[in-house]
């Protein structure tokens, strides 16, 4: 550790001396809202920046641990939070646009720095001095007096050290460090090859005929796709899922079908210097040792007894039973499709890569309702303005769209929000289409966070990321109602980091419990498909005509249909994820056969495939999902709970309601146990009813 830190040293000293002055994280932003100067950041800026982040850190817990003074809240814990504020600045940058623009010269940055941050972390967390300090003000708690939010922090920070490693003898620290170093290396590695895997494949197709049954949006994208790439003439499909999808929706070919879902449930998963089974392997015997250096038998316990679900037999409890009538509807549905296969007389006998095309079908013929002909009301910057005008109508908040301002990319939108008195919230980011440097998927990030200090509040930036249908030549981008229900959840993050009210950095918006993270992004997506709310937004992206009751009507009534399959899907990687961090020991593990019993084990139909295969699982494997993927349904308990509360009252846009929810939830960030900030919103216990009555498990209440 000691070599280490001196190599530290001495790059800083190189690389910085002659680019301090030039380098934009050296300087305070003068930008508007102080927002990062990406125009003026290049690649060669980051690790100087990290560099001297880490020692700039390093001196300043050097300066707690030497100060003279008896340990206090302020002197130690307040301290403590506001250290690090370079490292947190480069630091923000960096991973946002790694994560959404990224390239060859980022990810060698990545894989050499990931170790460096590892290592400063394990200098803040193992520090016997900084602990001993720390526990010094926790043993004094209840007579300091302190605020709610203080308590929090004190709390959550006395916990971090120890779930950080500070009462482990000074072998097991040594060891828990190594084990961070590599850990951090794997998942870095593990993201990657689920990135190059993605952008590697390509499925060209050079007679019109394959494409029978596709709407003429999809095969004009796969043509401009295909003309990007220097193939005039052909259509170019990826594993994209904004690509791959409407294929598997719409597409005739069931042989196109199904090499394309093939292809994408098989990334990272080849035997080939992309493959991640190694990977897995060797991240699962890292979190096993770690575990077993805190005492617990498994990941799970470990990671879980920070959580709101506390325990693994809890989680797989609370999964069981959602599981059983999502299973036992799944087969309903899976029955379905298979007799509208049989009427065909072709004796196909229903596979994967045909649930979605037949599926779409029992749509039709049951509610007339054609997702192709929806997607002309959802053009993205409507949508967009829904979800904006959404928060303007429950809390007063104004989004101004800003020119000129500095983006990473030109795809980059930026927004000045603002409260009802028209004082400044925060900034919005918003990046929403695939790129080769983007990894899949949708999420939201601080590039900023909110935190008070000296009187000034400090307003966070935030952005939203997804991935969604590109726009063409002749139309607008369109969106599918799956991705209009991401953009609503994305943007329920966002307000979750937007309207933060606390006073330290490591409480604020999202820092909170992972099982409770999600009920801020899945509420706003009850809205998204009210009436009241889709009138706001639904026009014809051709003629503006507003969608039609008849047309709300057919989504309200199809509302219900094919969740079966969604819950299923879920679930069954849920349980997955469960299953990797249930185990107990070290042994090597043959990927692919773990995870078919593990999927054979709670009957999953051989007509679903899990949401995500292991091989390219990163929610478990990289962003800080593991042992946690169950979340996205603990908080569907309480989402569809706090929506029925607005509900009760006959208006969706209750004012009384939303400022209980707002001042309740949305503004605490972790200041306060989740339950405890839930029941101050509420008044009362969540009802998990709620969930099973809108999946259409139990029936509508009379």
């Amino acid at each position: 550790m000691k070599k280490n830190t001196l190599i530290i040293a001495v790059l800083c000293t190189l690389l910085t001396a002659c680019q301090m002055e030039k380098n934009p994280f050296f300087e305070t932003y003068t930008t508007p809202y102080g927002v990062p100067p990406f125009d003026q950041i290049k690649v060669e800026h980051y690790m100087p920046a990290f560099l001297e982040g880490i020692e700039r850190q390093k001196a300043e817990i050097d300066a707690i641990v030497a100060n003279e003074e008896a340990p206090s809240f302020a002197n130690t814990i307040e301290a403590l939070d506001a250290s690090g504020e370079l490292l947190a600045k480069v630091s923000y940058v960096f991973f946002n646009v790694h994560m959404a623009d990224g390239n060859a010269e980022m990810d060698k940055i990545a894989e050499e720095v990931s170790p460096l941050l590892s290592e400063s972390s394990d200098y803040v967390m193992l520090n016997e001095g900084l602990f001993a300090r720390v526990k010094a003000v926790y043993e004094q708690k209840d007579a300091l007096q302190l605020t709610a939010e203080q308590a929090k922090l004190l709390e959550e920070t006395y916990k971090d050290f120890v779930r950080g490693g500070a009462n482990l003898t000074p072998e097991q620290k040594e060891k828990l460090s190594q084990i961070n170093k590599e850990l951090s290396l794997a998942e870095l590695q593990f993201s990657k090859n689920v990135l190059d895997e993605t952008n590697a494949y390509q499925k060209w197709v050079e007679n019109e005929e394959e494409l029978a049954g596709l709407p003429e949006s999809v095969r004009q994208a796969a043509a401009e796709a295909a003309a990007a790439a220097g193939q005039e003439g052909k259509w170019l499909f990826t594993t994209q899922k904004a690509s791959f999808l409407p294929v598997l929706q719409y597409g005739d070919n069931r042989a196109l079908r199904e090499e394309l879902l093939m292809a994408y449930v098989t990334r990272a998963n080849q035997d080939n210097q992309s493959d991640n089974k190694a990977v897995i392997n060797k991240i699962m015997k890292l979190r096993v040792e770690r575990a077993r250096l805190f005492g617990f038998d498994t990941p799970a316990a470990f990671i879980l007894d920070d959580t709101m679900a506390k325990t693994p037999q809890a989680v797989y409890d609370f999964l069981a039973t959602v599981w059983e009538p999502s299973l036992a509807q799944a087969k309903k549905e899976a029955a379905a499709l298979q007799q509208m296969m049989d009427e065909e007389q072709k004796g196909e006998k229903l596979q994967p890569w045909d649930w979605w095309y037949y599926a779409e079908k029992l749509r039709k013929a049951q509610y007339d309702l054609d997702e192709e002909e929806l997607k002309g009301y959802f053009k993205l910057e409507n949508v967009r303005q829904g979800a904006f005008d959404l928060a303007h109508k429950l809390w007063g908040l104004n989004f101004k769209q800003l020119e000129g301002m500095p983006v990473y990319n030109p795809e980059v939108e930026v927004f000045e929000v603002s409260d009802a008195d028209g004082s400044l919230i925060g900034v919005l980011y918003t990046d929403y289409f695939p790129r080769a440097g983007k990894r899949a998927g949708a999420w939201m990030n601080e590039i900023a966070p909110q935190y008070k200090r000296d009187g000034v509040n400090h307003r966070p930036v935030i952005i939203n990321v997804g991935n969604f249908t590109k726009p063409t030549a002749d139309k607008p981008s369109l969106l599918t109602m799956d991705e209009v229900e991401t953009l609503f959840h994305e943007f329920g993050h966002a307000l979750h980091g937007l309207l933060s009210q606390c006073t330290y950095k490591s409480l604020s918006g999202t820092n909170v419990a992972r099982d409770f993270v999600e009920l801020p992004s899945q509420l706003m997506e009850n809205w998204c498909y009210e009436p009241e709310v889709m009138k706001t937004y639904a026009f014809h992206y051709q003629t503006g005509e507003v969608i039609s009751d008849e047309l709300i009507q057919k989504i309200q009534n199809a509302s219900k249909f094919n969740q079966g399959f969604v819950m299923t899907e879920l679930l069954s990687a849920s349980l997955l994820d469960m299953d990797y961090h249930s185990l107990a020991d070290t042994a090597d593990i043959d990927v692919n056969e773990f995870e078919t019993n593990a999927l054979n084990r709670i009957g999953l139909i051989p007509e679903i495939i899990v949401r995500y295969r292991s091989t390219y699982f990163n929610h478990i494997f990289t962003t800080g999902y593991s042992a946690g993927y169950y979340s996205y349904t603990w908080a569907a308990v309480l989402d569809s709970d706090a929506f029925q509360a607005f509900k009760e009252t006959g208006d969706i846009y209750n004012q009384e309601v939303a400022k209980a929810y707002r001042t309740n939830v949305l503004e605490r960030g972790g200041t306060e146990d989740p339950m405890k900030l839930y029941h101050a919103f509420r008044g009362k216990e969540p009802n998990p009813d709620y969930l099973l009555i809108k999946r259409g498990f139990l029936p509508e209440a009379e």
